[in-house]
């Protein structure tokens, strides 16, 4: 794909991502490939992927990293040759640049980059001048397990099991951990009420009653051969601790699957 492109001596930014009938793939699925080291055909074969720059930091004997995004940007036009670039607008009006989130999001990404148009270039850090806004959903989990901290949360039982609702069975199904979301003093209450709704321990981790509904807000599920029902959430935190519902008002592991399978996340 590189190879095959004409363009200016130069050096650009960019992203590789896996595609499949046109829409992006998880992350997960290009670093399978890219941790292959017998069958890398068929694993290229298996998951193509596709190369979306998105910056230019040199072009022929002209550095860019002072320049501003705007420069920047028009350098990459006029140098990437055959070289494909992400979507890019500079919307009028906030209503303008929503619907180019939601647009983005409809199409499988995981949302937007917004770039302050006079912003240099920074190595290694984002910067104030770029802000990654995401698609988020929450959803309302019971947990099921608590694993005791380390550090500074020592002596709170402060990263989460959290499961859904399986509607047939009446059990409750776990698809992932958190430990973010919660102040110190919420901590040590959480700790004291799981306390109480202990049925077992294992090691560092204590098995209780599923009664606490919370909210989780995540950023996409993903396949995971750790949980029975193959997925879990990514970057998952809470967002509140729901004692308005019981454990019967929690979302159900159908609604995951849903989700999962028709990939209709979104804000």
């Amino acid at each position: 794909m590189v190879r095959a492109a004409r363009a200016h001596t130069a050096i650009f930014e960019g992203e590789v991502i896996p595609v499949a009938d046109g829409r992006p793939l998880p992350f997960q699925e290009l670093m399978r490939r890219f941790r292959r080291i017998r069958s890398v055909a068929e694993a290229a074969a298996r998951v193509p992927v596709r190369l979306y720059l998105f910056d230019a930091l040199r072009v022929d004997d002209q550095l860019l990293l002072d320049s501003s995004v705007a420069l920047r940007w028009e350098a990459l036009q006029a140098s990437r040759g055959d070289l494909q670039c992400v979507g890019r607008i500079v919307p009028l009006d906030v209503r303008e640049g929503e619907v180019f989130f939601q647009d983005a999001v409809a199409a499988g990404y995981e949302g937007v980059m917004a770039k302050a148009l006079d912003a240099p270039y920074t190595p290694g850090i984002r910067g104030k001048g770029w802000l990654k806004i995401k698609k988020i959903v929450s959803l309302d989990l019971v947990i099921v397990a608590a694993d005791w901290g380390y550090g500074r949360r020592h002596g709170w039982l402060s990263n989460y099991h959290l499961a859904a609702r399986d509607e047939a069975s009446g059990e409750f199904v776990p698809v992932g951990k958190t430990f973010k979301g919660l102040t110190d003093e919420q901590f040590v209450a959480m700790t004291q009420r799981l306390l109480r709704l202990q049925r077992h321990a294992e090691g560092g981790t204590v098995f209780v009653r599923p009664e606490v509904v919370v909210e989780v807000r995540f950023t996409d599920i993903q396949k995971s051969p750790q949980y029975p029902c193959g997925m879990t959430l990514r970057f998952a935190r809470i967002l509140r601790i729901r004692d308005d519902k019981s454990a019967a008002d929690a979302d159900t592991i159908e609604t995951l699957r849903r989700l999962f399978a028709t990939g209709t996340i979104s804000s």
